[in-house]
């Protein structure tokens, strides 16, 4: 049998993250002091003392949450068999499988922070979590959205089995959540976030990211890494620059990537990274599994 590893995306942030690590691990304080270093600026400082709303920001939160899982997956004495991450998560993943360098990583996962919070500023959109509807539902009620309103909105994360979360123009989102309510789903609710994730309005961010992809160093991994963009586990240097570009553009599948693991032979996951947002859902998603983490 198999053991995954998996990486958290934004939203696992929280103030204060890492610090006791900090403190009391050196490899953990090293690989922090050399993300200052190769930023240019005190990330450590708000990770650790924040305030809240600075760490919040797409540009910082998608860096710190990538150092946090990477520095501590460094501690680790860990040999995966499969890789996985969410959203942001899968640069975390590229680095544990030993596709891409840190500081290569780090640098990317900063451009693509900023990127992100740009494009939501350029093409405002919101996102919106849906609980307790059938997939084929929610995608039905979202082009029903999409055509009353004129403006995009679609399922961006397969979170688990009976959660969605659905992306889009502000308008469109509204309508779609409005609907949702009265398909009768358990939840529909507004996400906080500063920008539509994973539909079409991340095309600036696509664009501005694609040059420093191509430059980028992807070797072969020594694990399968499992694509957001697929939920297929691929092993190509030129796949694996393909699918993390794509999935700023389409939707996480991420219900689809803890299936198709399990499916090779994964009966063991254990999620590295701040927070346990991804153990609850491999709970949500799959039976008689080992589910361990470390935050």
């Amino acid at each position: 049998m198999a053991k995954a590893y998996l990486f958290p995306g934004q939203g696992s942030q929280s103030v204060g993250m890492g610090q006791n690590h900090y403190q009391q691990n050196e490899v953990f304080a090293q690989y922090v002091d050399r993300a200052n270093e190769v930023l240019g600026f005190n990330l450590k400082e708000i990770m650790f003392e924040g305030p809240a709303e600075k760490l919040k920001q797409t540009e910082y939160t998608q860096p710190a949450i990538f150092l946090h899982s990477i520095a501590l997956y460094q501690t680790l004495d860990a040999n995966p068999d499969m890789v996985a991450g969410h959203s942001l998560g899968e640069f975390s993943a590229l680095v544990a499988c030993g596709a891409v360098a840190f500081e290569d990583a780090l640098k990317i996962v900063r451009r693509r922070g900023e990127l992100m919070q740009q494009a939501g500023e350029t093409n405002p959109g919101t996102m919106a979590a849906v609980i307790g509807m059938e997939d084929e539902v929610v995608e039905r009620i979202c082009s029903q959205a999409t055509e009353e309103v004129g403006q995009e909105v679609i399922a961006a994360n397969y979170n688990c089995p009976g959660q969605v979360v659905i992306s889009g123009a502000v308008e469109a989102v509204e309508k779609a959540v409005e609907l949702l309510k009265e398909e009768g789903c358990r939840l529909a609710k507004i996400l906080p976030v500063s920008g539509a994730f994973h539909s079409s309005l991340m095309q600036p961010a696509y664009d501005g990211l694609k040059d420093s992809l191509e430059e980028l160093d992807v070797s072969t991994p020594h694990c399968p890494i499992y694509s957001n963009y697929t939920a297929a586990p691929t092993s190509d240097p030129e796949q694996i620059r393909s699918n993390v570009l794509s999935q700023l553009l389409n939707p996480v599948l991420w219900t689809q990537t803890l299936q198709n693991m399990e499916e090779n032979s994964a009966d063991s996951f254990v999620e590295v990274g701040p927070g346990k947002v991804l153990q609850g859902l491999v709970k949500r998603t799959l039976k008689d599994v080992e589910i361990d983490g470390f935050e």
